[in-house]
């Protein structure tokens, strides 16, 4: 959905995640979000009573919502490298679509101090725990125990956002798809040698 139709709330919601992604949490001023959305100034507190503080944490929400999603839909490939390759992938064509400049709005909103605002933190926390628990679910469903899957969901978001910074940063997928091969053997591996896969450990 494009930040210029629909009603004027959720332009501005959206076009605060864009925002959010490009430039982060501190540069995301109600004047930018104005801009960018097409939305009249008096629709701010009459949407937004919670100002600046609110409109962010319901674009934090609704990124949350949108990428869980497709993790969620990933997740349900009946082979789970092939899931995470897809998660991967999702990644960088994010990245390759918008030349660099779009990042995770979940990050852009976790690194920034807010003390006027603690929710903010609260509710990125609130995000990455979903996202854990939707790969998590994909491991323990193919074997893995349920703290292994944990570990290893965690894991793969962290280096997720991590190469997600650097292919920013260098502009170029390469710390990506680092990530992506490196943590494809991995799981690759662990799979093959989970409790009662049937296969002697390998080196």
């Amino acid at each position: 959905m494009s930040p210029r139709k629909g009603g004027s709330r959720d332009r501005m919601v959206l076009s605060t995640a864009a925002l959010l992604r490009e430039y982060g949490a501190s540069a995301t001023s109600i004047d930018r979000v104005l801009a960018h959305s097409g939305a009249p100034r008096g629709s701010v507190y009459y949407h937004f009573p919670g100002g600046r503080a609110q409109l962010i944490d319901e674009a934090v929400g609704l990124a949350g919502d949108f990428i869980g999603g497709l993790i969620e839909t990933a997740m349900e490939a009946d082979d789970p490298l092939e899931a995470i390759d897809a998660f991967f992938a999702l990644w960088r064509d994010r990245l390759v679509e918008s030349e660099f400049r779009a990042g995770c709005p979940i990050v852009a909103v976790a690194v920034e101090t807010n003390d006027e605002a603690p929710q903010l933190a609260r509710s990125a926390a609130a995000v990455f725990a979903r996202w854990q628990e939707a790969l998590a679910a994909l491991f323990v469903r193919h074997g893995l125990p349920e703290e292994r899957g944990k570990r290893l969901a965690a894991f793969i978001i962290a280096a997720v956002e991590g190469a997600v910074i650097m292919c920013r940063a260098e502009q170029s997928t390469a710390p990506l798809e680092a990530a992506a091969t490196e943590i494809h053997d991995l799981l690759a591996y662990t799979l093959r040698n989970r409790p009662g896969a049937g296969h002697p450990p390998q080196p």
